[in-house]
């Protein structure tokens, strides 16, 4: 089994000790997000299934992704004014994000989980989160640059 269907498993499995019910809607947009490494917009998602399905509409999809978000499967990305972007939550991980093209590309790095550690035991807070970006130039923009 790949990672992604076992993580589309997992998800599924999620939704149904939550209560969620399972639509053939619902199970695509969540295979799609999973799929994606491209942290798609809803209407990313909308355009990708409508030829499969004809009657489902963007709104659709937002109440969807608001279900996914608020069972903790997809996390919200705002960044700048850009419409919002869905990313599907595995571990935890950072964004790089293209200056030019507003692509966003997940960065894997576990010694940031120590800034956590560090700030709680400093401050005293009871940390529950953190958020880093970083921003630049992705190879594809900065080729066309020169």
């Amino acid at each position: 089994m790949t990672v992604a269907n076992e993580q589309l498993k997992e998800a599924l499995e999620t939704l149904k000790q939550t209560g969620v019910r399972i639509t053939p809607q619902r199970h695509a947009i969540l295979e799609y997000l999973i799929q994606s490494m491209s942290h798609p917009t809803a209407d990313d998602i909308y355009k990708a299934l409508e030829g499969k399905f004809p009657n489902m509409s963007v709104a659709t999809v937002y109440n969807n992704l608001r279900v996914f978000r608020e069972v903790g499967l997809v996390k919200e990305l705002t960044y700048g004014d850009n419409s919002s972007r869905f990313d599907y939550v595995t571990t935890d991980h950072y964004h790089l994000i293209c200056d030019d093209c507003g692509k966003i590309v997940d960065f894997h790095y576990p010694g940031l989980d120590e800034v956590e550690a560090l700030a709680a035991h400093v401050t005293g807070f009871k940390v529950s989160r953190h958020r880093m970006e970083i921003y630049g130039v992705c190879p594809e923009c900065d080729k066309g640059a020169h």
